[in-house]
């Protein structure tokens, strides 16, 4: 068995070879604000690319236009051009034309005359300010990079309501080669699956194709990014890419040995990468943890998950610390999955809050410690089979209200 592990300290993608990146500002907001909000990566050769796309049936122009791109280019591409601060959706025939030209000005500035992948996240509605997009690009490409500094700035500027910037990176040894997975996400509001206001990117030195790469990324996504949820809202613009250049000479098939390690890889930096996102949701002040098990279908366990970490009065029970159990108990029965209540079992970490369906109010005091603190986990098990999910969730402050009252 092959140890995949994932690195404490990331670089980001310029963590993996081949890849080059550059981070730039250029007021797409035109608002003078001098942020970061255009990003550029390219792989030193034509690499193989694969994605999954948001399910809402309002569709950003970017994700058209990737999903074209990756099937009319036999899925070779130069990289990723991202803005952030406008979504390019509802932004009809136009927005298309736009999404378009930010491919090709890429391979103008840069010289490449491979497809270069298209992403935005930002306001619904407004036009590409595309003289600015056009400066941002040529800077941007005037700057690609393996540096660290280069890979953090690409990673800042496709940030939106986020607060910190989003990284991971994750290692392990074949046949005395070290392959490596690395990505970058931005997310923070509108987080629900499929699969949330996000945008994720993953590469590997691994030589791969895009039926491959399009197996591992959904198999990855579907077990990390499509179990978050901040406030139920699922996004125009969700899209999650994976690039796979090659660069160290193997082919991620090789062994079966191999091609776990690769899965394994990309799982833990989705993984880590879908934590981050909930961990810096819009003015949320505690990451949940939420496993419901013992359901007769993994069906089942999906739906009494979501019900639980999408209600407001659960959310807010969270915020104010108040292990309201009840709440939990109420969500879950209206899942309407066939819920026992003698067979239910509520958990704060270990500490239990009802089995059999009786309360345990003699450990409330300890339920209080645990919901007090920034991160916790609760766990449902109904007792009626093997089906199991885990959802990552938040709590709802008034702050979140505020915020998005405006935006």
């Amino acid at each position: 068995m092959t140890t995949v592990e994932l690195i404490e300290t990331s670089g980001g993608i310029a963590d993996c070879p081949g890849y080059k990146t550059a981070g730039v500002g250029c007021d797409i907001r035109e608002t003078g604000d001098p942020r970061l909000d255009l990003a550029l990566f390219v792989s030193e050769s034509p690499c193989s690319a694969a994605g999954v796309f948001t399910l809402n049936d309002v569709c950003a122009a970017p994700v058209h236009i990737c999903k074209a791109i990756l099937a009319e280019s036999g899925n070779k591409v130069a990289g990723c051009v991202i803005n952030s601060g406008n979504a390019n959706a509802c932004t009809g025939t136009q927005g298309m034309v736009d999404g378009k030209e930010m491919n090709a000005i890429t391979q103008l500035a840069t010289g490449i005359n491979t497809p270069f992948l298209v992403c935005s996240t930002g306001r619904i509605g407004r036009q590409l300010p595309m003289s600015n997009i056009k400066a941002g690009i040529a800077a941007a490409s005037q700057k690609l990079d393996t540096e660290t500094q280069s890979s953090f700035d690409a990673a800042d500027a496709i940030l939106t309501s986020d607060t910190r910037r989003k990284v991971a990176t994750a290692r392990f040894n074949y046949e005395g080669t070290t392959i490596t997975v690395s990505g970058m996400a931005k997310g923070a509001g509108m987080i629900e699956p499929n699969m949330a206001t996000m945008l994720a990117f993953v590469t590997t030195d691994l030589e791969a194709d895009s039926d491959l790469l399009k197996s591992v990324v959904k198999q990855a996504s579907d077990l990390t990014f499509n179990r978050i949820s901040i406030d139920g809202d699922m996004s125009t613009n969700d899209t999650v890419l994976l690039f796979a250049n090659g660069a160290c000479g193997i082919k991620a098939d090789t062994s079966p040995e191999l091609l776990e390690a690769f899965q394994q890889a990309v799982f833990l930096v989705c993984d880590d990468l879908a934590e981050k996102i909930v961990g810096d949701g819009e003015k949320v002040t505690k990451l949940v943890e939420l496993i419901v098990e013992g359901c007769q279908t993994t069906a089942d366990a999906e739906k009494i998950a979501r019900a639980v970490g999408n209600s407001l009065l659960v959310k807010t029970s969270w915020y104010g610390s108040d292990p309201n159990w009840g709440r939990l108990a109420d969500a879950a029965g209206y899942a309407r999955v066939g819920l026992k209540e003698e067979c239910f079992d509520i958990y704060y970490d270990t500490v239990a809050a009802l089995i059999s369906g009786r309360p345990q109010d003699s450990n409330l005091s300890k339920w209080k410690e645990i919901v007090s603190k920034k991160r916790f986990r609760i766990t449902l098990n109904l007792n009626q089979g093997a089906g199991q999910y885990r959802l990552l969730t938040s709590d709802l402050s008034e702050a979140y209200v505020d915020f998005n009252k405006s935006e």
